[in-house]
């Protein structure tokens, strides 16, 4: 299987936007986009867990989608926001001068969060930041982000904040 990823465009810093697209070539020499995206996006949360883990975006078809869909720029921002929201919503207040909190759908694990708020910022930073990153590190993120009885949310979670935030730093900036 061949992976080939590209926009339709030139890149131009005003282009961030646009869509990205993937192309596979299967066994059969047929290119194909659509159905592993929409695939990807029902199977997110097996294929993060994957990503994060270390698989090769360029293993699969619905990896590579998913890939894509991590590392774009609308999604990254999106994962940025939401580690700043949980930064104000346990009281940093740097954060809460950059975004208004909202109230919290799950509890969070407030004093390990105020404890480790520069380093949570700074991986905010690197998501947020242009330019391409490695799918693993937004992976680990959206994983950390999800997982309801994780380090971000529960005081009791046996997995060290600390260590998570350490292993998506590193991946975003290799």
């Amino acid at each position: 299987m061949t992976t080939t990823t590209g926009s339709t465009h030139a890149y131009h810093p005003a282009d961030q936007g646009r869509i990205r697209h993937v192309l596979l070539q299967d066994d059969r020499g047929h290119l194909t986009l659509g159905r592993h995206r929409m695939l990807a996006r029902c199977a997110a949360s097996r294929l993060d867990r994957e990503l994060a883990a270390g698989a090769s975006p360029e293993s699969s078809s619905r990896l590579a989608a998913r890939a894509v869909q991590l590392t774009s720029m609308k999604v990254r921002r999106n994962l940025a926001a939401s580690v700043r929201r949980i930064l104000a919503a346990a009281g940093d207040p740097a954060a809460v001068t950059v975004i208004t909190a909202r109230p919290a759908r799950l509890p969070l694990a407030r004093a390990r969060i105020r404890h480790l708020a520069g380093p949570l910022a700074v991986l905010a930073g690197y998501l947020a930041a242009p330019g391409p990153v490695p799918a693993q590190g937004v992976a680990i993120v959206s994983q950390l982000l999800a997982d309801g009885a994780g380090p971000l949310y529960r005081e009791a979670s046996v997995d060290d904040l600390g260590d998570l935030i350490d292993k998506a730093t590193r991946a975003l900036t290799r």
